[in-house]
């Protein structure tokens, strides 16, 4: 598949098809560096098209603890 940007749905459908036909070459090889191309191409659709909203502080922190199972005593 030819590399260019992605634009569409069907465009990034196709990359992450071609993504996962790439990912277990090595890198440092042409495959690999194909690879490396399409995910930074995908990196850039998703961060304009599919970006999550940073959370809030509080909810940051109740992630933070509930992740680590620490309590509110543990603070």
């Amino acid at each position: 598949m030819e590399i260019k940007p992605i634009k569409t749905e069907s465009d990034y459908q196709a990359a992450l098809t071609e993504v996962d036909r790439l990912w277990d070459t090595k890198p440092n090889t042409p495959k690999g560096d194909l690879l490396e191309a399409w995910t930074a191409l995908i990196e850039v659709y998703e961060e304009q098209h599919y970006s999550l909203p940073l959370p809030g502080p509080i909810d940051a922190i109740r992630y933070w603890m509930e992740s680590r199972g620490l309590s509110r005593r543990d603070l």
